[in-house]
């Protein structure tokens, strides 16, 4: 009998599949049912998901994969590649261009963007300093997405369940940013140089300009949605309607795993919420350590399952959006995006996925520790 034929194989290689690529939707949903058995399912469980971060979270996905189709991103990189000509000034660029994106359209469309793109550049130059680069632009999106409530799923959460005003959230992360963003400056400088000469095979255009006005307009009101000064539900019907009309296939870009992650971590915390001793338990440990808390979580869970677990223990919003975002940094489970660089790395020829393991892992652990040292003195 044939390899692949074997009755139930293919069924247990989807499985392990499913395992291996979704290993935090599997968990958190794993966690759900276990505390579904102290706590028994109820139309109560309705009321802990806060539908208003799902709703913005799938319309931000939709929208910017949408301006993501038209090309806009890698008409905008060429146009900044244009400028330079040599190593260091294209590595600086395509890593500035990580850091200052990810504000807007997230941390892991920033590298689903760039890092192909700086994959194809560098591949003119020998792929010279390419695992420094993409280990850099990693952490420039994981960074630079700190300074806004839209910049990552995390923050989303945090500036939704908090309450907070935006005057309150940006003064929590700018220090971290614009340190953040020294950091990154003087490492990238400090790289070796070499001259290079960028010629790309065909010059980007923007596939619609109609369509991409109309996405831009449609990001707007995200953003506007996410600052409360336009209803969520109003945004998520239009950018529904929008889509059926002109976008339908951006319904399958939305990443449906992260959304369903979210709802099973709210399920969890709800119900860890009705358990008082074990809630008074957690808060009682993490009390006064909560950024502490936060980045060692992140190392083995990943930040954004750390948010949402840990909000519902302390009042410390500061503490946590800072734990969180500087949680991304250090292994590469710390942030999810992280493998999303990874994985385009290992598509190069020659990939040698132990020495980019080990440069990510010391930079990260560098970064990690420069930051940390000053978010405890500065907070």
């Amino acid at each position: 009998m044939k390899r692949g034929y074997w009755p139930g194989e293919g069924r247990t290689g989807s499985l392990f599949r499913i395992l291996k690529n979704e290993f935090v939707l599997v968990a958190s949903g794993m966690a759900a049912a276990v505390s579904a058995c102290f706590v028994p399912v109820s139309y109560s469980y309705i009321g802990y998901i806060d539908f208003k971060v799902i709703a913005i979270l799938f319309c931000l996905m939709a929208v910017v994969a949408g301006i993501r189709e038209l090309r806009a991103f890698e008409v905008l990189a060429q146009s900044m590649l244009q400028k330079t000509g040599s190593v260091r000034k294209i590595s600086l660029a395509l890593i500035l261009m990580s850091f200052f994106s990810s504000m807007l359209i997230t941390n892991d469309v920033a590298l689903i963007t760039f890092v192909p793109f700086t994959i194809a550049v560098l591949s003119f130059s020998g792929k010279k300093n390419i695992i420094f680069v993409i280990t850099m632009q990693t952490m420039a999106a994981n960074l630079g997405s700190m300074l806004t409530p839209v910049g990552n799923p995390q923050n989303l959460y945090l500036y939704s369940f908090f309450n907070l005003e935006a005057k309150d959230f940006f003064f929590v992360t700018m220090p971290i940013v614009l340190v953040s963003l020294a950091i990154i400056i003087v490492m990238t400088i400090l790289a070796r140089d070499s001259t290079i000469s960028v010629d790309f095979p065909e010059d980007a255009r923007i596939e619609s300009w109609s369509k991409l006005n109309i996405f831009l307009v449609l990001f707007a009101l995200c953003l506007m949605s996410v600052f409360g000064l336009v209803s969520y539900i109003l945004v998520t019907i239009t950018v529904f309607v929008v889509l059926l009309m002109i976008g339908r296939e951006l319904f399958l870009k939305v990443d449906y795993s992260l959304l369903a992650t979210f709802v099973f971590f709210f399920i969890l915390v709800g119900n860890i919420g009705q358990l008082s001793h074990v809630e008074n338990a957690v808060g009682g440990l993490i009390k006064g350590r909560e950024m502490i808390s936060a980045v060692l979580l992140s190392q083995v869970i990943s930040n954004v399952p750390v948010a949402i677990m840990l909000s519902g223990f302390t009042k410390n919003y500061a503490m946590l959006i800072a734990g969180t975002n500087i949680g991304g940094l250090g292994t590469m489970v710390a942030s999810l995006a992280s493998l999303i660089s990874f994985k385009f790395y290992l598509t190069t020829d020659g990939a040698e996925p132990v020495r980019y393991m080990g440069v990510f892992t010391a930079a990260n652990l560098v970064v990690l520790g420069a930051l940390l040292s000053f978010a405890l003195v500065w907070y």
